[in-house]
């Protein structure tokens, strides 16, 4: 009989409980208006998708400005540090480390030097290179310096230094594409000339919209684009390069072919719901997964809670399905950061509690179906429902709108390591006892594909069924330090560097 699993907190905050958002790229070409005021707005926007720290260059026609800082974009950005990022092009990046310690150094846009051009190249990405410390090898042989511990890096070098016979700007890009292994959604900008790409999977999203004057905007997601008063008109396709220059784009297929691949959890968690991914409204997307549940895991309960914030859509659609009322059950602070992890059950349950917390007047004495978007750990789950209990619910009834989380993601989000999985480790029946829920059901791969709208081989869902996209990354090539770890440093203090598990299968 296996071991039941342990839901105690880790000391330090590693692996963390729930996943992390990974990060928001930006880009805007705006002919006669400033591009900072923009990017600042769409910035704010994408904050959900990154919140250690914030970036944006921009270019006047002779200098590149460039502002970046730790903390939230609110903080890094007031009036005066956007009036002086003088220009009509620019890039904005928000992070959250995937690769590469949280610190200022790593933070974006990454902006290298070129000889070929006498101009700075500056690049926003989102994702992770598989590759990323082969070609830092490769780089640092022929000459290059690295001043940083993020992959990014090693993509504006590449564009910065590109081989005989590609010096034109827009090969360097198209050359660096195929230089590429792993996720990556990304925009570059070269002197007045912006380029938006992605991997010929398509991994991490990326959006096209356009501005009312004419121009440009290329964003992680289509919800960046009301704030900036863009229409969206589509993606960039997997593999594609976009050239824009002032208010003209074309666009050619570099990677191909193409072999599209879109990351499941950003339609489970990552995206806003007011985004629109791949033609699909998140929030529609989420409300359609909580139906599906419903009618693969009914539950004889009394009321449904959602866990805030991406819980809720997925609880609308299960109390609309299983004709149960629907109650904000549990309120969310909007003010609390991150909380001091202190030893001992009663001092844990109580940071979980400043972030949320039941009202006890609808859970007393009701049997609640508690609705969630996904499972990590175990800890945050295993504290609600004690805290449920604890407000006088006769029964929890633990669902979740994602299948089972076994495998690890290498493409730009934070688990690296099945030992960081729950479920990598732990059947069903042993996570629920280890909760404490009186029953758990999650949403079937089946049902999920079915509410995304897509087909199945279109999606990538290697941390749910093992069938990676592209190769899958060495224990040297993987986790949030391996950089650090190939140049000889350790990882930070507290944090231990990923082990990785077996996955079934490397994919088609």
């Amino acid at each position: 009989m296996q071991p039941q699993p342990s839901f105690a907190a880790p000391e330090r905050g590693w692996p963390p409980a729930g996943l992390r958002e990974q990060c928001g790229v930006l880009a805007v070409s705006s002919p006669g208006t400033a591009a900072a005021p923009l990017l600042h707005l769409g910035l704010l926007a994408l904050q959900h998708r990154g919140q250690e720290s914030a970036g944006i260059a921009t270019w006047d026609g002779v200098r590149l400005h460039e502002r970046r800082g730790m903390g939230l974009v609110a903080q890094v950005f007031d009036a005066g540090a956007i009036a002086a990022l003088a220009g009509e092009v620019g890039l904005g990046h928000v992070r959250y480390a995937t690769m590469g310690s949280s610190v200022l150094a790593n933070a974006q846009p990454v902006i290298a030097s070129s000889p070929h051009w006498g101009l700075p190249v500056a690049v926003a990405h989102n994702g992770n290179l598989v590759n990323a410390p082969a070609l830092r090898a490769e780089l640092e042989a022929a000459g290059a310096r690295f001043r940083r511990s993020s992959d990014t890096e090693a993509i504006a070098l590449l564009i910065a230094h590109p081989p005989a016979g590609h010096e034109r700007p827009e090969d360097a890009v198209a050359s660096a594409m195929q230089r590429l292994e792993g996720a990556f959604s990304a925009a570059a900008l070269l002197g007045g000339t912006l380029f938006a790409f992605r991997d010929r999977h398509g991994i991490r999203p990326l959006e096209l919209g356009r501005l009312p004057g004419g121009g440009w905007v290329v964003a992680s997601e289509s919800c960046a684009f009301d704030h900036m008063g863009a229409e969206p008109v589509r993606e960039v396709a997997p593999g594609e390069l976009v050239v824009i220059e002032g208010a003209q784009l074309r666009a050619r297929a570099v990677l191909l072919p193409p072999a599209p691949a879109r990351c499941v959890f950003e339609y489970i968690y990552f995206a806003r719901p007011d985004s629109e991914l791949a033609g699909r409204n998140v929030h529609r997307v989420r409300r359609r997964m909580g139906e599906i549940l419903a009618a693969e895991h009914p539950a004889t309960a009394d009321v449904v809670f959602p866990v805030p914030d991406s819980g809720v859509a997925a609880a609308l659609g299960y109390a609309g399905a299983s004709g149960l009322p629907f109650e904000l059950g549990l309120v969310k602070s909007r003010y609390i950061g991150r909380t001091f992890i202190q030893p001992g059950q009663a001092a844990r349950d109580a940071g979980v509690r400043m972030k949320l917390n039941p009202i006890r007047s609808l859970a007393e004495g009701q049997r609640v179906v508690l609705v969630d978007d996904s499972i990590v750990r175990g800890t945050t789950s295993a504290r609600l429902v004690r805290m449920l209990r604890a407000a006088g619910a006769r029964e929890v009834h633990l669902r979740i709108a994602s299948p089972p989380i076994r495998w690890p993601c290498f493409y730009g989000v934070d688990t690296s390591s099945r030992l960081e999985l729950v479920a990598g480790q732990s059947t069903i029946e042993q996570i629920r006892a280890g909760i404490g829920a009186d029953s758990l059901g999650y949403l079937s791969l089946e049902g999920l594909v079915r509410a995304i709208g897509l087909e199945r081989q279109a999606l990538c869902m290697a941390c749910l069924d093992g069938r990676y996209p592209t190769r899958t990354p060495t224990e040297a090539e993987a986790g949030r330090h391996a950089l650090e770890r190939a140049e000889g440093r350790e990882s930070p203090a507290g944090e231990q560097a990923p082990v990785l598990g077996t996955p079934r299968s490397a994919g088609p």
